[in-house]
């Protein structure tokens, strides 16, 4: 049996694809470890998780805070420097010697890091082991840089200069995409007919069950016709009153319609009997039960409404939302909005088109779900780690 070490950061987006490849690792009897957020990756992985800390508590809601703190006007390169220079270069600045302590005390046949966590790639390759990056965004994998090379020579320098002060400016290595292998939790169906290395491996969404939550009013939902779930994220909060608020007025009163509305701020200001506010859902359990998605493109919920099938109406903001929000609209899985402009109507009449079963949307969210059952998620991403380990063994 094998040791694998999974470095990831404060983010539950990026942790939840990894919990479910560790689980199928030690189902097979490996032994799995964390670097990370301790309190986070517990609750998300389960409480006896052997977890090494590598994020400081109050780290996790202050950073969460600053992305959180963005507008929804800064966006494109602006959006994308803020993201690096006020969140993943410190944030790998404050990871990489307890990474590295970590590696040294658990001793690890594989590194898996998250592609977001670039510390994690640079101090195992630095240390002369295997890594492979956990890719939890498709954005990556179709070079969001390629038409803004002074942005793609701006990050290569960030990166070299942290290469120089956490990994003592060994390696060469993208720490965003290991040449040994790129665990990407997508299809074709939804990624696109995008050129790709062989070590790119597509293996589908990691999705793990995770029991109903006995806090949300589950009767609520019975006896509707149809119900939509509206959701921006928890990192969206101060840029998303407009949207919700206006998102609530044109599904209030919507006939045979029950919209449950994630509103983590309590931004929203008047609702209808129609309507759940609720500041937290059990994402994964209520999306079984809903007939439409409205959301702002996060690949984590996009996968998951595909994973079950749902159409969504997608309201890109930042990051790689507008990225997946295209491969949405590409894959005929449902229909988008600019964010800015979503007004009342706009956000009917998408919803109405959704779930219309004439307009395809529905059929192809199917499609896409089909492919993502067949591709293997955890099982297929733990096959691809021990091959890769027998590999590297036979040498």
């Amino acid at each position: 049996m094998s040791r694998f070490l999974f470095v990831v950061p404060p983010l539950v987006g990026h942790i939840n694809p990894a919990v479910g490849t560790a689980a199928a690792l030690a189902a097979r009897g490996h032994d799995i470890a964390w670097a990370g957020p301790a309190d986070l990756v517990r609750r998300l992985a389960g409480r006896e998780a052997q977890v090494y800390p590598c994020v400081r508590p109050h780290l996790v809601p202050d950073r969460a805070a600053k992305i959180a703190d963005r507008t929804a006007e800064l966006k494109g390169p602006a959006a994308f420097r803020f993201l690096w220079e006020s969140f993943l270069i410190p944030l790998a600045d404050h990871m990489a010697p307890p990474i590295r302590e970590a590696i040294e005390e658990f001793g690890p046949d594989l590194v898996i890091a998250d592609q977001q966590t670039v510390a994690g790639g640079m101090v195992a390759e630095s240390l002369g082991l295997t890594w492979v990056t956990s890719a939890t965004t498709s954005a990556e994998l179709v070079d969001p840089l390629a038409g803004m090379p002074k942005v793609a020579a701006w990050l290569d320098g960030l990166l070299e200069a942290l290469r120089g002060r956490i990994a003592d400016g060994r390696g060469t290595a993208d720490p965003r995409m290991s040449p040994h292998g790129v665990l990407a939790y997508t299809t074709r169906a939804l990624l696109g007919p995008v050129e790709l290395p062989e070590h790119v491996w597509l293996v589908g969404p990691s999705v793990t069950d995770r029991p109903p939550s006995a806090d949300f009013p589950w009767q609520w939902l019975a006896g509707a016709e149809r119900t939509v779930l509206v959701s921006l994220g928890t990192a969206n909060a101060d840029a998303s009153a407009p949207f919700l608020n206006a998102a609530v007025q044109a599904l209030s009163g919507m006939a045979g319609v029950r919209a449950v509305v994630v509103d983590p701020a309590g931004s929203v200001t008047r609702t209808g009997e129609n309507i759940l506010l609720r500041p937290h859902i059990p994402q994964l359990p209520l999306l079984a039960r809903v007939d439409a998605v409205v959301c702002h493109a996060g690949h984590n919920t996009v996968c998951e409404a595909l994973w079950h099938g749902v159409p969504l109406v997608v309201a890109p903001i930042r990051d790689d939302q507008p990225i997946v929000a295209s491969q949405v609209t590409d894959a005929g899985a449902g229909v988008r909005l600019r964010f800015g402009r979503a007004d009342p109507r706009r956000i009917a009449d998408a919803v109405d088109t959704v779930l219309d079963e004439a307009s395809g949307h529905r059929a192809a969210a199917r499609a896409v779900s089909r492919s993502f059952r067949t591709a293997g998620g955890s099982a297929a991403a733990a096959d691809r780690l021990e091959a890769l380990l027998t590999l590297r063994r036979n040498k």
